[in-house]
């Protein structure tokens, strides 16, 4: 007796973002996979088995987030206790947002703590059981800048004076290996730079440079070595000036240039520095929300890891002072956002909260595409890029199937 085929299903009536454009065509999905319809029609001779109308929408790939603290009231740095349900509920929140990918990110700590933390926010495949993929953690610090720590605990900070031993004092090398996407530091605080390369190599980490009060000439510098990434630009570093612009002066290079991670609610960056910052360097552009425990809370008092944080009309501030920490947007209204401050188009839009980050990370072949042999992690979008269905490997996600707890 032969075994039943795999059902394929076919998303139609939409367009669909493909080769940098959106283009009126069918998408087909198959074992959680998108597949090449060609070898359906002509060698299997078989039609698709499900029909999904997209009432002619948009057909994207799903969201990937790379900075994000906490939601629903979890926080990764400061939940160690339940650090497993934090994972759990955020991952299957954010999926029912649209955002099918992350990095859970943590500020910076004690050594004890990305310990205890790290080996949770390893790798994890994303399914309406799961929730969101999880791409490795992003490690914030604690090798940055005391001048420019933002919402980071001054006490936790440290320099890499002695090489690698620092790190795996500070992390635990194989944490970094097996559980890690990438690491921001600082690259003129004693150490960091010198060290990328040999980080790189043994651990496989990606480096981002932030959270610091680089001059353009330290920040090329650490770039040449490997650091491929700028932690939300403009926030937290060295600002423009016109004869040393800083971490910021990277997007002006006339070579290759750094990815670079931009938070677009409103009140982390000037419409106009998003502005600027875009079409300067417009393929390195990736969405982050830095959202924090409160996102999609109520207003009031929360945590940032160690920290106390107030949050009202929108805004995300350390209790008693005016310093900005976190945020509480979705990346699907960072994703609006970016189009309401700068003119772009849907296709560069969409392509900065998915195509890029993906390609930050290496992991194009499968992410932040919908290119034959990519994860199924598809979103059905409004003509005004509102979420209207959301499937992980290639099954829908739902109220009904997805079920999460908010912390409150």
């Amino acid at each position: 007796m032969s075994l039943p085929e795999s059902p394929i299903t076919q998303f139609y009536n939409c367009l669909v973002l493909k080769d940098h454009k959106l283009v009126s065509d069918y998408l087909y999905v198959q074992n959680g996979k998108i597949i090449d319809p060609a070898n359906m029609f002509w060698e299997e001779k078989r039609i698709p088995d499900v029909r999904i109308d997209c009432k002619g929408g948009i057909v994207s790939p799903g969201y990937i987030d790379v900075q994000i603290n906490g939601a629903f009231g979890y926080d990764f740095s400061n939940d160690t206790d339940i650090i497993e349900e934090a994972v759990d509920n955020i991952s299957k929140g954010l999926l029912l947002q649209g955002c099918t990918a992350y990095c859970p990110t943590t500020v910076s700590s004690r050594p004890e703590v990305y310990h205890k933390v790290i080996s949770h926010l390893g790798p994890r495949q994303g399914s309406v059981e799961n929730g969101a993929s999880v791409l490795g953690a992003h490690i914030e610090g604690p090798f940055i800048s005391p001048q420019k720590k933002g919402a980071h605990e001054l006490a936790t900070l440290r320099t890499a004076k002695h090489g690698l031993a620092d790190f795996e004092e500070c992390y635990g090398m194989d944490n970094l290996r097996k559980y890690a996407a990438y690491v921001t530091m600082a690259p003129e605080v004693e150490g960091v730079t010198a060290a990328i390369p040999d980080l790189i190599k043994e651990t496989g980490v990606a480096i981002s440079s932030g959270h610091s009060n680089a001059t353009t000439a330290k920040a090329q510098e650490a770039f040449k070595q490997g650091a491929n990434m700028i932690t939300h630009l403009f926030n937290a570093m060295h600002p423009f000036h016109q004869r040393d612009p800083g971490i910021i002066g990277l997007l002006g290079d006339n070579g290759p240039r750094p990815f670079y991670g931009i938070i677009c609610d409103g009140i982390h960056v000037h419409p106009n520095s998003v502005m600027i910052a875009y079409y300067a360097h417009p393929t390195g552009a990736c969405l982050v929300t830095d959202a924090m425990s409160a996102q999609s809370l109520p207003e009031g008092y929360y945590k940032l890891g160690e920290m106390d944080v107030d949050v009202h009309g929108g805004h995300v501030y350390i209790k008693g002072t005016n310093t900005i920490a976190g945020s509480i947007a979705t990346l699907a209204e960072c994703v609006r956002n970016f189009i309401d401050f700068t003119g772009a188009s849907k296709v560069e839009a969409l392509e900065n909260a998915t195509l890029h980050p993906a390609q930050m990370l290496g992991i194009s072949d499968t992410k932040g595409t919908l290119a034959h042999g990519a994860d199924a992690d598809i979103l059905i979008l409004d003509n005004d890029l509102y979420v209207q269905r959301v499937f992980i490997a290639g099954v829908e996600a739902t109220n009904d199937n997805v079920k999460f707890n908010k912390k409150l």
